[in-house]
């Protein structure tokens, strides 16, 4: 009989751990609030969820992120792993998801599926590009998701430590894509490779610098966001280009 007790009891663990799982597992890819309970000499957060603790990696952290033992965390439960006792759970502040449940959260018409982010790209703690695009087409995506004053993008900033946000509005058009995900630059002409999936990108000589950003940050968002590779010319340089494909198509040719 006690042997049967015994069972019985280990079932009950199991079948408790197994519920403890699931429930978590739930939630996986959402947005959860908890307590800094103890920072790890290797940078990693251990953060009070209530029901469990959850690990805050160093990698999965802002740049900007100075956590200290009482703090508030919000964060992406990115990933929950099934281990023995209980599950492990891993949180994230920097994956490109945290950002569009974010925009969610702070922005209603996105949660009543009027507007859809369609893309999202980050450098974490410095800079990311939203593409969005609105259900109806006499609705300002790009209005709504930034907000009166840019009130709702600055909230969702100040989450990110500052994080510059630009939005953009979607289009189905890659070469029309690409010029506006190159924004402030202003692109002339947009040369598309569609096996190598990349873009040869043409910018006045002055604005060279701006298409590219500051440590390349913005041509490579540019990139992430439409998963095209994309260079970027000045149009002397993009013309002088073409002029020695033509001249070497003629020699083929000849």
């Amino acid at each position: 009989a006690y042997a049967a007790k015994e069972e019985f009891y280990k079932e009950l663990e199991k079948a408790e751990q197994e519920r403890g799982y699931l429930e978590f597992k739930e939630l996986e890819g959402e947005i959860v609030y908890g307590i800094v309970r103890k920072v790890l000499e290797n940078g990693d957060v251990r953060v009070d969820l209530g029901k469990i603790d959850a690990i805050l990696p160093k990698r999965e952290q802002l740049p900007t992120d100075n956590f200290k033992t009482g703090d508030k965390v919000k964060a992406l439960l990115l990933e929950v792993k099934k281990r023995r006792r209980e599950p492990v759970l891993i949180l994230s502040r920097t994956h490109p998801n945290f950002l569009r449940k974010l925009l969610e959260q702070e922005v209603p018409e996105i949660k009543e599926g009027l507007v859809e982010i369609k893309a999202v790209a980050r450098i974490p703690g410095e800079r990311a590009k939203v593409a969005v695009e609105a259900k109806e087409m006499k609705m300002d995506p790009v209005g709504i998701v930034v907000g009166l004053k840019g009130m709702r993008i600055q909230k969702v900033s100040e989450e990110l430590g500052g994080e510059k946000i630009d939005v953009i509005r979607w289009s189905d058009d890659i070469a029309e894509l690409i010029r506006r995900a190159l924004a402030p630059a202003h692109p002339q002409k947009i040369k598309l490779f569609p096996y190598e999936r990349r873009a040869e990108v043409a910018v006045p000589e002055e604005e060279l610098s701006l298409a590219i950003g500051k440590k390349g940050i913005n041509v490579k968002l540019a990139s992430k966001l439409t998963g095209w590779h994309i260079d970027v010319l000045s149009t002397k340089d993009f013309e002088k280009l073409e002029e020695l494909r033509k001249k070497e198509d003629e020699g083929e040719s000849s």
